[in-house]
This record gives structure tokens, C-alpha cells and sequence, in this order.
């Protein structure tokens, strides 16, 4: 006859050595994935890097094919290149001021203004934008932004011969060129306005002369008030003219006569 006993419970003499194995393996696979993780991590940003110097080395062949280009003025191209480079690099400065120069050299100055201020923008300290951000706005006839502009490039770059005898020297002629022109514009009008008021003689109605013109007309007014010129029709048709006296009011009778005039 089979006897029946209490069963122990599993793993109720598991024993202590294979305990702190099997938390060591779990400690194990916890820092592999934690070391995973960490690893993915470093991935990812290493091939961020490894892009982006990538993007800027393309950028600077692309930068450089463009001022090839450039010096065998085709411009066009130079154009093209840098844009592309500006896709990879839209932060570089640089590909805006050369291209704002190129754009000059085709006569397009507001895209030119336009590139320029970008580089500015990106750049406030570059004093090469400064200057050729100059150029462009007197290309537009901007003389007096322009001035500020080689101004500016001056303020960082004291020592720039180029900027202060050539651009801002020339800047400031054109624009004492510019108030000399306004001003000879409005010399005719004011020569205008001198003679139109000289045209009107002033007369001087208390002299002799006028004072004598006055007289006569006046003695001529007089004698017409004192003997006064009149037509008669009569009823029967008879024209007579009367001359009418002040000290001889009398007139013929008016129901002979009809007054004319």
C-alpha cells in the first residue's frame, strides 16, 4: 500500500549559489541593454557628424567649382553651384556675398541687395558684406544706405584701404553730386517765381504825372455830367437831339416826344 506524504514546494531548497547565478546573468542582460542603448545613441550621432561633414565638404567643393566659374565669368554656373551649396550650408555667409557679387556683374541689383543682406544677416560681422552690400545699394542709387553700409564694413575693419578710398570716397562724391543737382533743379523754379513777380510794373499812384492823368479825367467827367446829350423821336417819326443842361433841366413835352437815349 502506497504511502502519501506533503510535497515541499518548488524551489523551496533552491540553492544559494544558483540564486546569485541567476541574478549575475540578469545583471548581465541589463547592462548589455543598457549598453545597447547607449551605443544606439552614439550611432546615431556619429552619422549626424559624419553628415553634416559631409555636407560642409561637399559645400566647400560646390563653393569652389562656383568661384572657378566665376573668374571665367560664367556666372550662370557660379550662380547654380552656389545655390546647391547653400542646400547643404544655408548658414555660410560667404556663398551669399559671392553671389550677390556675381549678380552685380550681370547688372540684376535687386537680387543683389537681396544676397548681400543675407550675408549680413548671417554674418553682422563680416565686413566683406558690409562692403559689398554697399556696392549693390549704389547700384540701386541707394548713396546714402550705401554710405552706412561702408561705414559699418569700416567699424570692423578699421585698417580696409580698399573700403575707405575707393567705395566710401566715391559714395560721398556721387551724393555731394546728388544735393548739387537738386539744388541747380531748383534755382530756374525760384528764377521763375523772381521774374513773374517783376513782370508786374510797380506804379507810383502818388505822382506827378498820375496825379495830372487823374485831373484831366476828372474835368472830363465833369464837363459830360454838365451838359447831357439827348435823342428825341417825336411820335410822328422826327428824330431832334436835345442837349440838356443842369442849370436848364427843362425837356419838350413828353407827350410829343419819346425819349431815345
Amino acid at each position: 500500500m502506497a504511502s502519501f506524504g506533503w510535497k515541499r514546494k518548488i524551489g523551496e531548497k533552491v540553492s544559494k549559489a544558483t540564486s546569485q547565478q541567476f541574478e549575475a546573468e540578469a545583471a548581465d542582460d541589463r547592462d548589455l541593454a543598457a549598453d545597447a542603448d547607449a551605443n544606439w545613441v552614439n550611432a546615431t550621432k556619429r552619422r549626424k557628424e559624419i553628415l553634416l561633414e559631409d555636407c560642409v565638404k561637399k559645400s566647400k567643393e560646390l563653393k569652389d567649382e562656383g568661384a572657378n566659374l566665376a573668374e571665367s565669368r560664367r556666372y550662370r554656373e557660379a550662380i547654380h553651384k552656389w545655390d546647391e551649396a547653400l542646400q547643404l550650408t544655408p548658414e555660410d555667409a560667404t556663398l551669399y556675398e559671392m553671389k550677390s557679387q556675381v549678380l552685380m556683374s550681370l547688372h540684376e541689383m535687386f537680387p543683389a541687395v537681396h544676397a548681400a543682406e543675407m550675408a549680413v544677416q548671417r554674418n553682422p560681422r563680416s565686413w566683406d558684406a558690409w562692403q559689398t552690400l554697399g556696392r549693390a545699394q549704389l547700384g540701386l542709387g541707394e548713396i546714402a544706405l550705401a554710405i552706412r553700409s561702408f561705414q559699418v564694413s569700416l567699424h570692423i575693419f578699421p585698417m580696409n584701404p580698399e573700403v575707405w578710398k575707393e567705395d566710401l570716397s566715391w559714395a560721398r562724391r556721387l551724393h555731394e553730386q546728388q544735393k548739387a543737382t537738386k539744388t541747380e533743379a531748383v534755382q530756374p523754379l525760384a528764377k521763375g517765381k523772381e521774374l513773374a513777380q517783376e513782370s508786374i510794373p510797380d506804379y507810383d499812384f502818388e505822382s506827378d504825372e498820375i496825379v495830372a492823368v487823374c485831373a484831366a479825367i476828372a474835368e472830363k467827367e465833369k464837363a459830360l455830367t454838365a451838359a447831357k446829350t439827348l435823342v428825341i423821336v417825336s411820335a410822328s417819326g422826327t428824330v431832334e437831339t436835345v442837349t440838356e443842361k443842369e442849370n436848364c433841366p427843362t425837356t419838350p413835352d413828353e407827350t410829343l416826344f419819346i425819349k431815345a437815349r
